[in-house]
């Protein structure tokens, strides 16, 4: 078969876009530029064998293509679903989130963070300032922490008194009931990563000036405070693991395992399908042969330092 200039020209063009998405998830996975060569050595050792990269971007791709495929299912059936990822700090929990809505719509998926509660939230039924962020038809929730802030560092930290912890513990089996009777899948994961891992991580961001911001005087107490954090942990698994909402931990001392682990767990607890689609054609560009492009300042135009 014999290709055209036009052709071949579109295929490399193609190829040079692919690669760019390859490059784009490479650089999530770059190493850490400020870590020092023996603390490199140090995680490089402790830390367990990890997927090559090959097999790893292969396998995320995948599962990424069947993430777009639930996205338009979602958003065709007008189906709610919230995800909630729980976990001690430095878990991998904003990995997994990230690696979800990486080639997701925005419109339809959504990330919800909330910070540290106003004065005037402090007032209010604790569950209050997370229901306004609860789904409509056909879309997707991902809490990146949740109302579970209660039974973890809420108690842990003291910000919260026995009795509303308890009225928490009493409340949030009945509340997520609700969520689902209302029509919402509500899937919760918890991640769950060794202490000596947690510890390593730790390092790796306080020498790594691109995450440092990720480090706050909440997290650095979370390693004073461990055996507090699994004590938390273990009574909420044992109190709020009901089965319209059941809890799923994911091992996530190895990363990239967890993403994919994580991610194909999701896929198989929604019954998506494939929906129908119109069938695309670019229209032609219409050309006016009388129209002459301006000429735009030099001043409106960024300049191209690379």
């Amino acid at each position: 078969m014999v290709f055209d200039d036009d052709y071949s020209d579109a295929m490399e063009w193609l190829h040079s876009e692919l690669a760019d998405e390859m490059d784009e998830g490479y650089e999530l996975e770059i190493s850490e530029p400020g870590l020092s060569l023996a603390l490199r050595r140090i995680y490089k050792h402790k830390r367990p064998p990890s997927m090559d990269r090959q097999s790893y971007f292969k396998a995320l791709l995948a599962l990424q293509a069947e993430l777009i495929k639930l996205q338009d299912w979602v958003s065709y059936t007008g189906e709610k679903v919230v995800v909630i990822f729980e976990g001690r700090d430095a878990a991998g929990k904003g990995g997994v989130i990230k690696r979800i809505t990486q080639r997701l719509n925005p419109r339809v998926c959504r990330v919800v963070a909330l910070s540290k509660p106003t004065e005037k939230e402090m007032t209010q039924w604790y569950f209050q300032r997370y229901v306004p962020h609860l789904p409509s038809g056909g879309e997707i929730v991902l809490f990146d922490r949740s109302w579970y802030n209660r039974s973890g560092v809420e108690r842990v930290m003291g910000f919260a008194t026995k009795d509303q912890l308890e009225q928490f513990f009493l409340d949030v089996p009945e509340f997520e009931r609700m969520l689902v009777r209302s029509g919402i899948r509500l899937i919760k994961y918890w991640f769950s990563v060794t202490d000596e891992e947690q510890q390593l991580r730790f390092l790796m961001r306080i020498h790594d000036p691109l995450k440092q911001w990720k480090l706050s005087p909440m997290d650095l107490q979370s390693r004073v405070r461990w055996e507090d954090y699994t004590k938390a942990k273990e009574e909420t698994f044992k109190r709020t693991n009901i089965p319209e909402a059941p809890w799923y931990i994911v091992k996530a001392n190895d990363k990239k395992r967890a993403r994919l682990n994580c991610i194909h767990h999701l896929l198989q607890q929604i019954p998506y399908e494939p929906v129908p689609h119109e069938e695309i054609d670019l229209p032609d560009r219409i050309f006016n042969p009388d129209y002459e492009r301006a000429t735009l300042p030099p001043e409106l135009y960024v300049p191209e330092n690379y």
